[in-house]
């Protein structure tokens, strides 16, 4: 694979499902995820969009 066939950091697609399974995302954030990319979104978007509760 050369750098030309490389995808950037981030541009792969994630289930919006998958995405707030593995980050333990509440039920409330998913939906508002959903509501912003639809049930597909790239890494890097849901990444910089997710709303985590803190933990202190």
């Amino acid at each position: 694979m050369d750098s030309a066939e490389k995808t950037p950091m981030g541009s792969e697609l994630w289930s919006v499902f998958d995405f707030a399974r593995r980050f333990r995302l509440t039920v409330r954030e998913q939906n508002r995820l959903l509501m912003l990319f639809g049930p597909v979104a790239s890494a890097a978007d849901l990444l910089s969009n997710a709303r985590r509760n803190q933990l202190i």
